[in-house]
């Protein structure tokens, strides 16, 4: 076990050593932090893509909403190439480092967007400039996640894996909360000030994450299992090609359970610009709210699944939350087309709070559970990377599926649930691997 123990003294000299519980806390507290800076930089991108960049980066174009939302995709290209990269290293010289630098990339990044000239001032550049930046977004998100769940895994107790990998997670809806609560005030902003400088805000306030994050992750400490391998040479010299030679079948698996991410983007991005649509009508605030509520109960719902996953098992949870979402993503859309607003609220608690957030809260401690620790960061992230793809473009691909009619949403319905069948069946062939103690995770099956 790579916890450390504390060893009882006086009255309690003789019992069982009970788990120290700090570096996990750390780490999983870092992870938490990390997540919600990484999060919180991407979905304020996915809400000015929504319901910004349009106007201010393709003015001209008559295809503005699609190619808006066509540089959120775009990040999701460079994340496999960042995945390689970064898990190479993070599998090499340690978690801790890699992670340091993917918080940096993100900040920076989020910064500089917030810079760009828009189209009107500096011509087919803004875009230019955009659609590097949000690759830079990409190279850093994909290797935030994995080290976040490598590390945490490493430091946990048995038993209590899952809880505490789950909280890498927790702070990705954390980040969602708080970009969505940043955008309400600036969404109002009249469109001189919004479409000029007023967009800007959310992208400079990075700035106050990165710097908390940044601190909390400089206490971090590399897990024992990794220290212990680099001090008997046992690190895999090319940590990619061991993964390929030893774990194909779980990083396929890893891929195909990946595709859960389309319900993500599909609620965040593609439901916040189908909603607020002359057609259907919903107003931006409104849907922001929703957004809000339904992120804020998972920051609830998360941690017990992932406590029940502990006690039960990943495959049964992780399955059911698959294939709930597969169905209530229709009733989300039947929902905002129908303009009940209560309804609406309703629906996206169903589908994000308790539907989504089973396989959401479970990921990290499954997808690590299923390699070694000489590939485990390059498995999470090369698998994780490559199935985000599909969750990346699945708002571009659901505005053109929509064939022009901004009111048929059912297209975009079955392109998620499809994802969520296939997810869920990758799912099943499995190892279950709740009770399987750290030294022993990562047998091929």
């Amino acid at each position: 076990m790579s916890a450390s123990t504390v060893t009882p003294s006086g009255p309690e000299a003789g019992s069982l050593a009970r788990p120290d519980t700090t570096k996990v806390k750390r780490a999983a507290t870092s992870s938490f932090l990390g997540s919600m800076l990484e999060y919180y930089d991407f979905y304020i991108y996915a809400s000015a893509a929504a319901l910004i960049f349009p106007t201010v980066f393709f003015p001209d174009s008559g295809h503005a909403a699609l190619l808006s939302l066509a540089t959120f995709g775009v990040a999701y290209v460079a994340r496999p190439l960042g995945a390689v990269v970064l898990g190479h290293f993070g599998d090499r010289v340690g978690r801790k480092k890699i992670m340091l630098l993917t918080l940096i990339m993100m900040g920076a990044a989020t910064f500089l967007i917030g810079c760009i000239p828009s189209a009107d001032s500096i011509g087919v550049l803004a875009p230019i400039l955009l659609v590097l930046m949000r690759i830079a977004q990409g190279i850093s998100a994909a290797g935030e996640q994995s080290g976040a769940s490598s590390l945490t895994l490493e430091h946990a107790p048995e038993g209590r894996r899952a809880f505490f990998c789950s909280w890498t997670l927790n702070g990705t809806q954390a980040g969602f909360i708080l970009a969505s609560l940043v955008f309400l005030p600036i969404a109002a902003l009249p469109d001189d000030i919004l479409y000029t400088w007023g967009w800007r805000i959310p992208f400079w306030g990075s700035l106050i994450v990165l710097v908390a994050a940044y601190i909390m992750r400089l206490k971090l400490e590399e897990p024992e299992e990794f220290t212990e391998q680099q001090e008997s040479k046992a690190v895999a010299k090319l940590p990619v090609a061991d993964l390929l030679r030893t774990h194909s079948a779980n990083l396929i698996r890893v891929i195909c359970c990946a595709f859960i991410a389309v319900v993500s983007t599909i609620f965040s991005v593609f439901g916040l610009a189908f909603a607020t649509t002359e057609e259907v009508g919903i107003p931006k605030s409104t849907m922001l709210w929703v957004a809000i509520a339904a992120n804020a109960v998972a920051l609830l719902s998360q941690p017990a699944w992932a406590i029940l996953s502990d006690r039960i098992g990943r495959r049964p949870l992780f399955i059911g939350g698959a294939l709930g979402s597969a169905v209530f993503i229709y009733v989300y859309f039947g929902a905002i087309a129908s303009g009940n607003v209560p309804l609406i609220f309703l629906a996206a608690i169903g589908l994000m709070s308790v539907f989504y957030a089973a396989p959401n809260a479970i990921w990290p401690s499954f997808y690590s559970e299923m390699f070694n620790t000489k590939v485990r960061y390059s498995g999470i992230a090369i698998g994780t990377q490559v199935g985000f793809a599909l969750a990346g473009f699945a708002p571009a691909i659901g505005n053109a599926l929509m064939g022009g009619d901004k009111t048929h949403w059912m297209p975009v319905a079955i392109l998620t649930s499809v994802a969520c069948v296939i997810c869920a069946i990758s799912a099943f062939t499995a190892k279950e691997t709740f009770r399987t103690p750290l030294k022993e995770l990562g047998n091929p099956i």
